[in-house]
């Protein structure tokens, strides 16, 4: 078992590890008892970002919360290929790492297609998918910026965004929510204090850059998601993946289950916690997990 160290964080019950992945360090945060839930962030986000929901989340599992490469505390890797495929492969030597044949997987946004890549490629490491608002070829909401980002003001005007002033940032954060007045400063300095990490900005752009292949590959992989047991949440005020494309993954995915979170946005981890984790742990229960390993016990040492 690769697990480099743990630390407390500030909820004791939150474990800090570093797992080394292809040579380069993988930041993850743990919590929790039963069966492995892998959660994967969005874009912006970062393992960090699951915070407020992950004591509940680990009622009844083992929870890793993971950074990505290039992103929150997880090394900044030169030359990193961003793909999706290069994304899903990266989780699943993390799982061979920690030890862990198969887990359900949660994924929000871009973490949600990491995760139906994942379930493609690599069907016997995920035992169910948790997807809330996932990036998909079905939405097109998002395609704008997308192009905007890919342009040469774009991409300059990416690498302003975390000196921007903060009135300015917590108006941005705000959109993503289905109340803005419901954003908390700690929130925002989640999401800041990722981006100010030299390369992560860059990195961000480099998963756009490759975004509409993405798209396309993750479409033609869909079919491959069949038999997966499903769980797709959508708020209602998500402004970034429409809840039309959520019905329409809905129906190509025979054993998928929508729930619908009324007045909640793209961010329903930070905006309705328990909510969001109640609908997760009660679609866990459902499946059968006698299979999914059990997370490893952590060893006391320090960083």
């Amino acid at each position: 078992m690769a697990l480099a160290s743990w630390i407390l964080a500030d909820d004791p019950r939150v474990n800090e590890i570093s797992v080394p992945v292809n040579g380069h360090r993988m930041y993850c945060l743990t919590t929790g008892n039963g069966p492995s839930l892998l959660l994967l962030h969005g874009l912006l986000g970062s393992a960090h970002a699951w915070y407020p929901c992950l004591s509940r989340l680990g009622q009844d599992s083992f929870v890793y919360a993971v950074d990505s490469f290039g992103i929150g505390r997880s090394d900044r890797v030169p030359g990193l290929d961003a793909s999706l495929r290069a994304h899903a492969d990266r989780m699943a030597t993390f799982l061979d790492e920690v030890g862990i044949g198969r887990a359900d997987i949660m994924g929000t946004s871009h973490g949600g297609a990491v995760a139906m890549m994942l379930a493609a490629r690599h069907p016997e490491r995920v035992r169910s998918l948790l997807l809330h608002a996932p990036a998909n070829p079905f939405s097109l909401l998002g395609d704008p910026m997308v192009h905007f980002y890919r342009t040469p003001l774009g991409r300059w005007f990416a690498n302003q965004v975390p000196n921007l002033p903060e009135k300015l940032q917590e108006l941005a954060l705000g959109r993503m929510y289905g109340n803005s007045k419901l954003v908390r400063q700690e929130a925002l300095e989640r999401y800041m204090s990722s981006l100010r990490v030299p390369g992560t900005v860059q990195h961000v752009l480099n998963i756009l850059d490759s975004w509409f292949e993405d798209m396309r590959e993750l479409g033609a992989s869909l079919e491959k998601l069949r038999d997966v047991p499903t769980l797709l949440m959508w708020g209602t005020r998500d402004r970034a993946v429409s809840l039309e494309s959520g019905r329409q993954l809905e129906k190509v995915l025979p054993r998928a289950e929508m729930v619908i979170l009324p007045g909640v946005g793209h961010l329903p981890h930070d905006e309705a916690p328990i909510a969001f984790s109640d609908v997760a742990n009660a679609f866990l229960r459902k499946i059968d997990r006698s299979e999914a390993a059990h997370g490893p016990q952590l060893v006391r040492s320090t960083l």
